[in-house]
C-alpha cells in the first residue's frame, strides 16, 4: 500500500488586493502524493500552480484547508517545529538567474543551509560534503569558489538542485526548474532528477507547463486551470485517455516529431482569453473557453468525482444528471 507523505485538503490561498477585491489564486485543491513518487502539477501560467508550491513550504499563508506533511498540519507549526521540517522539505526555484545570491561563491550557497541548521561543527566536513553535493549534480569541486555569474543556466539550475539537497530532505518541490533553460539542457536536467530519486528515495512534487516534459518524470499527473484542478490521474492514464477538455486542448498542443502525422492530426483551438482570478466566471470555470460548455456549466460548479479508478475530473460531462450532456457528446463524436 502505497505511504501518503503529503496531503493536501480543500486548499485556498486568496491575495488581498485591497477595496475588498480578493486574488482567488487557488481554489479548494485537493491532492495527496506518496512517498516515493514524483507528483507533476502542470496548467497554464498564471494558474495557481506555483503558489501551491509555496503555500504547501509555508513561504505563504494558507487561506483557508489544510496541507499535512508526515500527519503534521505546516500551517499549525510552531516555530521549532517548522525549522524541523525545513530539513525535510527544500525547494528548487524557476529561475536560477535570479534565485542564486551573486556575490556568494557556490560554497557559500550550497554551504549556508548547512551552517544555517548547524549540520556541521567541523568545517573540512562540510567543505567535503559541499564537494560531494556537486558531484552528485554532474559538476566538480574547482567550481565551489567560482560565482553563479560565471555559469550557465543549466549548470545555475544544477548548483540550486545541490543547494536544495544540502540538508539531505525527504520531499523536493521544484517550481518550473527548466522552464527557463534551452530544451537541450531541459532533459539535462529531467533525467538528473530522476537519477537523483533513484538514488535518494526522494519524493517531487514536480511543477511545469510543460505536458511532455512532465510525462518524462511524472507517476502522477494534476491539471490545473484558473486555481482549480480539473483532472488527477496516472501519467500514461492521461495521456492515454484524457477526460477533461482543457487537458485534450493541452495535449493536442504537443508536437509530434512525425511531420505526416503532425500535419494531419486535428489540434483544439481555444478561444477567448484567460479569465480574471479576481473575477473567475460562475459555475464551471472553463466553461467561457470551453468548445463542449453546457447552460449548467455557467450556474454549478463541477463536481470532483472518480470517474474510473484513480482517474478524477470535474467537469459536467461526465455529470448524468446533465440534461445536455448526451447531446453534446454524440456531437463531439
Amino acid at each position: 500500500m502505497n505511504e501518503k507523505i503529503l496531503e493536501v485538503n480543500t486548499l485556498r490561498k486568496y491575495f488581498d488586493m485591497g477595496k475588498g477585491t480578493k486574488l482567488q489564486a487557488v481554489n479548494d485543491v485537493t491532492f495527496h502524493i506518496n512517498k516515493g513518487e514524483t507528483f507533476g502539477l502542470v496548467g497554464e501560467s498564471g494558474c495557481g500552480k506555483s503558489t501551491i508550491g509555496r503555500t504547501i513550504m509555508g513561504l505563504y499563508d494558507k487561506t483557508s484547508g489544510n496541507v499535512l506533511y508526515d500527519g503534521n498540519d505546516v500551517h499549525a507549526m510552531s516555530e521549532k517545529e517548522r525549522f524541523g521540517f525545513y530539513r525535510n522539505m527544500q525547494m528548487v526555484f524557476q529561475d536560477p538567474y535570479a534565485s542564486l545570491n551573486p556575490r556568494s561563491t557556490v560554497r557559500e550557497v550550497i554551504g549556508e543551509p548547512m551552517e544555517v541548521h548547524g549540520m556541521f561543527k567541523n568545517k573540512r566536513e562540510q567543505m567535503d560534503r559541499i564537494y560531494m553535493l556537486l558531484e552528485e549534480v554532474g559538476m566538480n569541486r574547482d567550481h565551489a569558489n567560482r560565482y553563479p555569474h560565471e555559469f550557465s543556466g543549466g549548470q545555475r539550475q544544477r548548483i540550486g538542485i545541490a543547494r536544495a539537497l544540502a540538508l539531505d530532505p525527504d520531499f523536493i518541490i521544484a517550481d518550473e526548474p527548466i522552464s527557463a533553460l534551452d530544451v537541450s539542457v531541459q532533459a539535462q536536467v529531467v533525467n538528473l532528477l530522476k537519477e537523483l530519486q533513484e538514488d535518494k528515495g526522494l519524493t517531487f512534487l514536480f511543477i511545469a507547463h510543460d505536458l511532455s516534459m512532465v510525462k518524462q518524470i511524472s507517476d502522477r499527473i494534476g491539471v490545473m486551470y484558473l486555481g482549480n484542478m480539473v483532472e488527477l490521474t496516472k501519467s500514461e492514464a492521461l495521456y492515454n485517455n484524457p477526460l477533461h477538455p482543457y487537458t485534450q486542448a493541452l495535449l493536442s498542443a504537443i508536437p509530434i516529431p512525425d511531420p505526416d502525422m503532425e500535419d494531419s492530426r486535428e489540434r483544439i483551438i481555444l478561444h477567448g482569453e484567460l479569465p480574471s482570478p479576481i473575477n473567475p466566471p460562475s459555475g464551471c470555470v472553463f466553461r467561457t473557453r470551453c468548445p463542449m460548455a453546457m447552460d449548467i456549466c455557467s450556474v454549478q460548479k463541477p463536481e470532483w468525482q472518480e470517474i474510473e479508478q484513480d482517474h478524477y475530473v470535474a467537469c459536467h460531462l461526465y455529470n448524468k444528471e446533465a440534461p445536455e450532456r448526451e447531446s453534446v457528446l454524440t456531437k463531439q463524436q
